[in-house]
């Protein structure tokens, strides 16, 4: 079997399985040449050039606080934002319901805002509702443009009919310049079915991982719809490529996967500490390689 034929649609669905052997088939995920976490890619067809790895900061965020927050502080979420930065990393995963709109205002008192694409998420459903959260999130994210906006956590294949106020506004503010791209979360297999045929998303955050862990359907079911996205153009950025942590005693499998998949242009991960920044940017080139 070669790599192309193992990375194709049908065949890499089948290899969910093998994630659970003994010996992950690393010689099958290997890259010709080593991916770094600063790779700079493109966001689908939406122009949005950034880096491979986004600096996730909702680790169990609920209820505007995260693992970030609750750990770290402001000061300290800042300059985790920052450390990424100098690093090359260019990609900020933030969110309302994370309570991380603050910390990224913080870090872009030193960081240039051209350096940095700023992605966050919302639970508005109405045209008055996105428009307070529009206003209000630049405010705390003390920036006139946010690149990408996404309707958070979509749990139902009804949601273009429940959201419809909230994505008119967000196309609006797209042909305005005040957003860059908008699209959606699917926490539901329905959800995500629903995402690949519209044409209102631009970009999709999608849960993926080898052992279809916390996902929205299993692997198999999950992967043709996420290549009918790329088919179509849509940007597709990877989260829970760690299984919510649960993938952590098999991360280099897990970063493997994720690097040599042909349906993420990239993915988040929430780094808690600047240790795990480092491990992170220290592992992902030797997994991506490995054989």
């Amino acid at each position: 079997m070669n790599r192309r034929h193992f990375l194709s649609q049908g065949s890499i669905a089948g290899s969910a399985a093998l994630f659970g052997a003994h010996l992950f088939p690393r010689h099958l995920y290997a890259a010709t040449k080593p991916k770094s976490a600063q790779d700079v890619v493109t966001l689908g067809k939406t122009g949005i050039k950034l880096s491979r790895l986004a600096q996730g900061t909702g680790t169990n965020g609920v209820g505007k606080s995260s693992n970030q927050t609750r750990g770290l502080g402001l000061a300290g979420v800042a300059e985790l934002l920052r450390a990424g930065v100098d690093q090359g990393l260019t990609f900020w995963d933030t969110a309302d319901q994370y309570g991380t709109h603050p910390h990224v205002h913080e870090a872009l008192k030193t960081v240039p805002r051209d350096k940095v694409v700023i992605m966050t998420k919302t639970h508005a459903s109405t045209e008055k509702e996105m428009r307070d959260d529009l206003d209000r999130f630049r405010k705390e994210l003390g920036t006139d443009m946010i690149d990408i906006v996404l309707l958070h956590c979509m749990m139902s294949a009804e949601w273009p009919k429940e959201k419809a106020g909230a994505m008119a506004v967000l196309a609006e503010a797209k042909q305005k310049g005040a957003i860059r791209a908008h699209g959606v979360s699917c926490h539901d297999f329905g959800a995500l079915k629903v995402a690949a045929k519209s044409d209102w998303v631009d970009v999709d955050l999608a849960r993926l991982n080898p052992a279809g862990v916390i996902m929205d359907a299993p692997v198999e079911d999950v992967l043709p719809v996420l290549s009918d996205m790329k088919r179509q153009g849509k940007g597709i950025i990877g989260m829970k490529i760690l299984g919510a942590g649960r993938l952590r005693p098999r991360i280099d499998d897990a970063l493997q996967y994720a690097l040599a998949s042909p349906v993420l242009d990239c993915f988040t991960i929430g780094a808690e500490n600047r240790r795990e920044l480092e491990d992170l940017l220290d592992r992902i080139p030797k997994a991506s390689a490995r054989g």
